[in-house]
């Protein structure tokens, strides 16, 4: 990929910005349709089987990633759960949700950092620059998903999103 995620970290929150080669619209459309996520979200190797949503303020998306890479070692067929709660939503510019690391039924994970995720999707001239900005309770919860490689993981997931996102043009 030659066009690169920026990731900073600025105290308690992770900031990361990416500029996609589409319309605002269609990259929000990309994050807020189930049909579109289960194509993109997640590493490479993995996929989503569960991806139940529903996309309004005080909605939840609750989805399940499982790795189905062989290659992947101990990681092959684990399967990590999340759930997102939606606070605000102002389409096509902003999303703001808080989220959690969950089990298959939706509860949250007791002991996994939580995040309130604000993404604001920003139109530069037929592309779309997205900053999602990452707030956790502390700067110890955000180095703990750090080590856990969701720098590497966002950034996996994020150049699949490129790669998904002339199929819906």
């Amino acid at each position: 990929m030659t066009n690169k995620m920026v990731t900073r970290v600025e105290g308690q929150e992770l900031v990361l910005e990416r500029v996609f080669d589409a319309p605002r619209e269609l990259v929000f459309k990309a994050f807020s349709e189930a049909e579109h996520l289960k194509h993109w979200w997640g590493p490479r190797g993995w996929t989503l089987p569960v991806c139940n949503i529903d996309f309004r303020p005080g909605g939840v998306w609750h989805y399940c990633m499982k790795c189905v890479d062989e290659k992947q070692g101990d990681f092959y067929g684990m399967e990590s759960w999340g759930k997102a709660v939606y606070e605000e939503i102002v389409e096509p510019e902003s999303i703001v949700y808080t989220d959690y690391f969950s089990d298959a039924e939706g509860n949250v994970t007791d002991g996994m950092p939580s995040s309130q995720i604000t993404m604001i999707f920003v139109e530069q001239e037929g592309k779309t620059k997205v900053i999602s900005r990452g707030r956790f309770e502390s700067a110890e919860a955000l180095k703990t998903v750090m080590e856990m490689g969701m720098e590497q993981g966002i950034t996996e997931t994020w150049d699949r999103l490129e790669e998904y996102l002339p199929s819906i043009k």
